[in-house]
Parts: structure tokens; C-alpha cells; sequence
């Protein structure tokens, strides 16, 4: 039982707002609450920060910022939602799709102004299924760096944030679902109880639970798991226990370009501009222009699930602007070959096979797996190639929320005093992998957060004025 009956609980400390997990979602959350006055503890399972965000990619779209006008790129919400909505198939909740298009810009400008983040635009190729330049990054370029400067933002306003301190338990009253409470573990097994008067789940989705994997994602169970093991569904199971609705559990975010055996991510932007994936007979199985995570199911159907990224010096010289791929060639992940033969005789696949899947990309037309090489160069030698495998990154699938990032009972009625953001909440990738579009889990980690701050304040603000006029005490929402 993780729900427990908090009548008769009384709590040593009870705190306005409490959040759970502090990765883009719960330290953003905690930034807009600080801001808007209140106070607020963020509860981390690990010994420091890190969680999905710092094994991501660290990019952010988002719609008619300044650092888009800065390089020219013309942009709306408008047309975010459109380009969402395409990749899902129509299916992704279009209230969640407007409130996080029309939000990420201004929280992105918020996040620059209000806390020193600094933003750049990759406008250099698009990732697919975008019609404009969007990608936000930090300067690095890596999930790493992206939480290591909101833990900074973090520390600078004064945010607390509670190591090692897994939560296992809620408290809610039984006839109302409101959150009273939580019990945290230590390491050393010892609990505590902490009261709260809302609290915010940014824990992340079940991509770390192989068995909630396989009953609602099939097609990605036993795949290798590239997110953060601590993502055991909690946010789910806690739900389903409340009475609160789930949506779209079977979508996820898959990714076709890890290397293997290395573990690190190979920039999809390689295959964007002119690279190829061929399986162990040389032969390309798909067009790669399609999406990056519909491509991990694509490339796990291969012998031994398995692929190698084929592209050349051009396309290398592009992938070092990105950290990861840097540290790809540094582990000897990125093989050289300065012709053909060589190319063949370093990754052992068949000559002929592969000297057939080079040549198409000089084709200049659409190809039999509907992809268009018109619009790139055809690779030429020196070449360079990796050997992949595709990965579950994240689930996308979760709590039911409105645009307040309120969490939805099945009758679409918000919960108390529950709210939930990024992989918590069900995002707006619809109900399967291939909706997945080009960085959808921080859109919704990063704008769901702060509207889950900001409305938390605004829930415990407004008690704390009718505690006051009644002469009741602020600790407990009762």
C-alpha cells in the first residue's frame, strides 16, 4: 500500500509546497513557486541531481522566442501545435498541446531573465518533424549541463533540495484524495514523515519498471533502458490509487542512435543531414528521416538488434559541435575509413551491400523507404561510422492533468491539491512511439513545471489568507 489514511497523522514539520524529483520538471517547478513566494522542499532519491534530464540530449523547443528572432527564424505556438499534433497523429490532448507550445518561449525567456540560463538556437538542420529552427540548448549542448545550470539556479534562490530521501509512501484523507503528507526512506532504511499543503510529482514516468514496461509498452520490452532507473512508475501507481486518471500509457520515447557497447547517444542530426543506417548486411531498412524514436523499434528488429550509423568527414565535423559525440570519438565509439574498402573492412559488413546503401544517397529523389536525399549531400569519402542500437529514453504516458497541471480524477475533475509535470503527466506524443516529437519530453518537463509552481503557490498562498481570516494555524490544509 503506498497511499496511506492521514487521519490521526500528525507530521513534525509540514511545508507549503513539496516536490518530488528534482530533475527539469521538479527544479523549474521549484523556481517558479520560490518566485512566487512560497516556500518549497524538492525530494531527490540520489545522492546529488541528475535523473532523465542529464542523460538527455538537453534540447528544448519552443516557439517565437528572442533567441529564435536573434537568428531569424520566424516561429509561432500556432505552429508548434501543428507540427506536434502531426507527429502524433492528431492524437496528442489539444489543451495540453496549446498550454505547453504557448508556454515554453516565455518560460525559456523567463528562465534567462529571472535565472541567468543562457540559451542558444541549433540552427544548423532540423530534427525531425519541425518545420522551424526551435531547439533551445544551453551552450554545452548535454542534458548534463542543462541540470547542472538549473541545480546552480536552484542553489542562488535558495531552494532547498533534500538528497537521498526516496519517497515511499503518501498521505492522503481517505474521503477526499487530498495530499496531507509523504513518508520518505533513507539509505539506511529509517523513515520520516514530512506534512505538505500541495504537493508536485516530477518523478518521471515507468521506463526503469520492465514490467509495467511490458504490459504497456510490448513492443519496447527488453529493449536497453537509457533513462534513469529510479523511474519506477511511482507517479502511476499513486494515481491509480487516488482515483486519478491515466492517458496514453503506451507512448514512449524510443531513440535509434546509442552507441554500442559504449552507452552514449549519437546526435540524430548526422542522419538528418545525409547519414544512413545499414543493418549487419550492409543494407539500409528504413527511412531515417522518419523520427528517432520510432527508429529504436526499427532497428531492434535487425540481427542481434543492431545497426551502424554510416555518414562521412562532413557530417563527423557536425556531430563534434555536440559533447556527447565528442566523447563518443574519445572512447573509440566513431570508426574512420578513408575509402570504401576500408569502410567495409572496419565495421565488417559486405562490400558490395554497403557500396549499394552509399550510392543511394547520391540518388537526388525520394527512395523506396520514402526518404528524400534531394536536399542533402551524397556521402563521400573519408567515411566514419558507429555501431548502435536502439533504447527506451522514456515513457510519455501518465497522469491525466489540465492546463493548470492539475492532476484529473476520471470524471476530469482535479484532485486537491495534486499536481504533475514531465514524465508524470501524460505528455503530447499520443498513444505511440512513432508520435513522438523531436524533444517533447523536456517541452513538457520544462513548461509543465512551471505552471505546476506557479499554480501550487497560488493554491497555498490562497489558503494561508483564509487560515489567517479564521484564526487557523497555516501547517496542515484540513
Amino acid at each position: 500500500m503506498t497511499i496511506l489514511a492521514s487521519e490521526g497523522v500528525s507530521f513534525p514539520i509540514t511545508l507549503p509546497i513539496v516536490i518530488i524529483g528534482s530533475g527539469a520538471c521538479g527544479l523549474t517547478a521549484a523556481l517558479a513557486a520560490k518566485d512566487a513566494g512560497a516556500e518549497v522542499l524538492v525530494l531527490e532519491r540520489d545522492p546529488v541531481p541528475s535523473g532523465s534530464t542529464a542523460l538527455s540530449s538537453g534540447l528544448i523547443p519552443a516557439a517565437g522566442t528572442r533567441f529564435q528572432t536573434s537568428v531569424k527564424v520566424e516561429d509561432t505556438p500556432a505552429i508548434f501545435a501543428e507540427d506536434i499534433q502531426a507527429k502524433a497523429g492528431g492524437d496528442a490532448e489539444q489543451a495540453i498541446v496549446d498550454c505547453v507550445t504557448e508556454n515554453a518561449g516565455p518560460c525559456l525567456e523567463w528562465l534567462a531573465d529571472r535565472h541567468d540560463l543562457e540559451w542558444v538556437v541549433l540552427d544548423d538542420f532540423l530534427y525531425p518533424g519541425h518545420s522551424r529552427y526551435r531547439m533551445h540548448a544551453v551552450p554545452e549542448k548535454t542534458g548534463s549541463a542543462l541540470i547542472g545550470r538549473l541545480i546552480a539556479a536552484a542553489q542562488t534562490a535558495g531552494v532547498d533540495i533534500m538528497t537521498d530521501a526516496l519517497v515511499t509512501a503518501l498521505y492522503a484523507e481517505s474521503n477526499t484524495a487530498r495530499i496531507c503528507g509523504l513518508q520518505i526512506t533513507r539509505p539506511d532504511g529509517t523513515k520520516e514523515d514530512i506534512g505538505c499543503e500541495a504537493l508536485i510529482l516530477a518523478c518521471n514516468g515507468y521506463g526503469g519498471n520492465a514490467e509495467m514496461i511490458r504490459k504497456y509498452i510490448p513492443e519496447m520490452a527488453g529493449a536497453d533502458y537509457f533513462g534513469h532507473t529510479g523511474n519506477q512508475g511511482d507517479a502511476v501507481i499513486w494515481g491509480h490509487e487516488l482515483g486519478a486518471a491515466t492517458h496514453h500509457l503506451s507512448a514512449c520515447q524510443g531513440h535509434g542512435s546509442v552507441a554500442t557497447p559504449h552507452g552514449i547517444l549519437i546526435t540524430w542530426a548526422l542522419m538528418m543531414e545525409g547519414g544512413i543506417q545499414v543493418n549487419l548486411a550492409g543494407e539500409r531498412f528504413s527511412n531515417e528521416h522518419q523520427g528517432y524514436s520510432e527508429q529504436a523499434v526499427d532497428v531492434l528488429k535487425q540481427p542481434e538488434g543492431v545497426a551502424w550509423n554510416i555518414f562521412d568527414e562532413r557530417l563527423h565535423y557536425l556531430g563534434m559541435a555536440f559533447e556527447d559525440y565528442q566523447n563518443a570519438v574519445l572512447q573509440d565509439a566513431v570508426r574512420k575509413a578513408d575509402s570504401l574498402e576500408d569502410l567495409a573492412a572496419v565495421t565488417g559488413l559486405p562490400l558490395d551491400a554497403l557500396g549499394k546503401s552509399i550510392a543511394e544517397t547520391a540518388g537526388g529523389s525520394t527512395d523506396r523507404f520514402g526518404r528524400n536525399f534531394a536536399a542533402t549531400k551524397p556521402l563521400e569519402p573519408p567515411y566514419r561510422a558507429v555501431k548502435v542500437t536502439g533504447t527506451l529514453f522514456h515513457t510519455q504516458g501518465g497522469l491525466r492533468i489540465n492546463d493548470d497541471a492539475r492532476v484529473l480524477h476520471e470524471d476530469a475533475s482535479p484532485l486537491p491539491n495534486l499536481f504533475a509535470g514531465g514524465g508524470a503527466a501524460c505528455g503530447v506524443s499520443g498513444p505511440r512511439i512513432n508520435g513522438y516529437l523531436s524533444g517533447n519530453g523536456l517541452l513538457t518537463a520544462v513548461t509543465l513545471g512551471r505552471i505546476a509552481g506557479q499554480r501550487a503557490a497560488e493554491l497555498v498562498a490562497g489558503h494561508s489568507l483564509k487560515l489567517v481570516m479564521g484564526g487557523g494555524r497555516r501547517s496542515t490544509l484540513g
